[in-house]
């Protein structure tokens, strides 16, 4: 009795021993993962609801989970040295990619932003969305931070190039997160203030000529933002079914596949873009609040881990994945509460799609990777 006591304390201390041993052989951080996965089921438990109870969607997104955990243990396990030597070779391919899809892309829903490989198709812009920041941290990896003008206009072109060949897809919402993960660098790297403030005049003074430069349904979008009520069976029927459902949801919501919206199909995208409105119908705000502080337990342990990497390229790299892991959250539910256009960004490991699930994890295998280097150094 007294030895069995004892024993059980010792094997579970051992267990967690082994456990924490094989995490960090991986390289992978533990509360990281614990944020991403607590995100990831509550995802799979919501797209069953907003599936209408097929197991078809379900179990494809699962696949998807699978494959994009393989990524992410993968890309944890390759060397930082590695990651910034491969920076400038993964942007050119990316960048050749999207002239490519400009030239023999595959048009879906009005649009051109898919490559048929005949295996294999996919959207090259997502390549960007890591390709980007890891480009410009390479660039000012040896240079004096802050970055001067000179040092600054580069990183801008650097961005420039690839966020215009989305945006011209047309992608305006993968553009912008193209763009924000690139600025995120300059940012983090120090860029003076008042240089930030001047970027944010001219663009605010660029902004009718950004205006005319806008598709029709751009321009709809950003209309429907300010009244939903201009065209309610047209270009705001998304915001007004959103709101509809996140509204009649209330503080505890209507139970778990007991939405109107979602299972009479008022809600359009329900399992992509507007899942987030799923959750206020069937969770309440109370739900919304769960899946936010998950959100920001995960952001806040990145910005951590991004905070202890040890060299320039490592901080800007893992801080740039962090904030556009923020990034996603932010534009996708305001979006979906009608605060923002509508610009088709999807919740992160909740929306139903595999690019960008595969594209975000591997984004946190890179950032584990990267803090993990540190670990190596100091042992």
């Amino acid at each position: 009795m007294i030895g069995g006591a004892f024993d059980e304390p010792l094997s579970r201390r051992g267990g967690l021993t082994r456990g924490a041993r094989l995490m960090r052989a991986l390289h992978l951080d533990g509360p990281l993962l614990m944020a991403l996965g607590a995100i990831a089921a509550f995802g799979l438990l919501i797209l069953y609801s907003a599936a209408g109870g097929n197991l078809g969607p379900w179990l494809r997104q699962v696949l998807r989970l699978g494959l994009a955990i393989l990524a992410m243990v993968a890309l944890a396990q390759v060397p930082a040295r590695v990651l910034r030597m491969v920076a400038p070779a993964a942007y050119a391919v990316g960048v050749v990619l999207l002239i490519a899809v400009a030239v023999l892309g595959d048009v879906g829903k009005g649009a051109q932003r898919w490559l048929d490989l005949g295996f294999v198709r996919f959207q090259p812009s997502e390549i960007m969305k890591l390709a980007v920041p890891m480009m410009c941290a390479w660039y000012l990896h040896d240079r004096a931070l802050p970055p001067s003008l000179r040092e600054t206009l580069v990183v801008l072109a650097i961005i420039a190039v690839p966020a215009i060949l989305i945006a011209e897809q047309p992608d305006l919402g993968t553009a912008l997160l193209v763009a924000g993960a690139g600025v995120f660098v300059l940012l983090l790297g120090g860029l003076a203030w008042r240089v930030v403030f001047t970027g944010i005049g001219l663009a605010a003074a660029a902004a009718p000529v950004a205006w005319l430069l806008m598709h029709d349904y751009q321009r709809r979008r950003v209309l429907t933002l300010l009244d939903p009520q201009i065209d309610p069976l047209g270009a705001g029927y998304h915001i007004i079914q959103s709101q509809i459902a996140i509204g009649s949801g209330g503080v505890f919501g209507k139970g778990w596949m007991n939405g109107s919206q979602a299972q009479l199909e008022f809600l359009p995208e329900r399992s992509t873009d507007f899942i987030f409105a799923v959750i206020g119908e069937e969770f309440g705000l109370l739900g919304q609040l769960f899946l936010l502080a998950l959100y920001m337990a995960a952001v806040g342990r990145a910005l951590f881990l991004a905070n202890q990497c040890r060299d320039t390229f490592g901080r800007l790299v893992a801080g740039s994945i962090a904030l556009t892991f923020f990034v996603y959250i932010f534009v996708n539910t305001g979006m979906v509460t009608g605060l923002l256009p509508v610009v088709g960004v999807p919740l992160p490991l909740v929306s139903y799609g595999g690019t960008s699930m595969v594209t975000l994890l591997a984004g946190f295998g890179i950032l584990m990777s990267l803090q993990a280097q540190r670990k190596l150094v100091r042992t």
